[in-house]
């Protein structure tokens, strides 16, 4: 098993991992990544809109962690947000998940980060636990809150 980060080659083998993904939480019908999206916001901009890491075994993607840095906070440090954290089905549960997620923090460590954050759905019981192995804490202090499109459209035109 090797953490590596992705390169722009591997953007057919990342697109698969992210639709199931998207199936898996139930977002798929909204699911609007495509290769051209990847190409331009992940390896063609500069920075990027995102990063990401790759869990690769036997020349085979079987896992993902994209992330994304929130540059100023209240700690005078930078953030990284986890958006992504999928493990293909047939390798959770052999630490792939770990090992990507440790990967995430040592880059955190050289970024001088002062937090990594991440949403889980309610629903995933099994992924809060495993956060939680890794000593990560649910944040009782703060709701998540969010404006659909339409939404903010609307505000903007008020």
């Amino acid at each position: 098993m090797q953490i590596r980060r992705a390169v722009e080659a591997d953007v057919p083998d990342l697109l698969p991992l992210m639709r199931e993904l998207a199936k898996f939480e139930k977002y798929a019908d909204d699911f609007a990544v495509t290769e051209e999206v990847l190409h331009e916001q992940g390896f063609r901009r500069s920075p990027p809109d995102f990063h990401c890491l790759v869990a690769e075994e036997n020349n085979q993607l079987v896992g993902l962690a994209v992330y994304f840095f929130v540059p100023f906070t209240y700690r005078a440090k930078p953030n990284i947000i986890i958006k992504e954290l999928f493990v293909a089905d047939k390798h959770r549960s052999k630490g792939v998940g770990r090992l990507l997620m440790k990967a995430v923090a040592v880059e955190a460590e050289k970024a001088g980060c002062g937090l990594i954050k991440w949403f889980v759905a309610k629903w995933n019981e099994r992924s809060v636990q495993f956060y939680k192995r890794l000593g990560a804490q649910i944040d009782p202090d703060w709701h998540e809150f969010q404006m659909s499109e339409k939404s903010f459209r609307d505000l903007a035109a008020s």
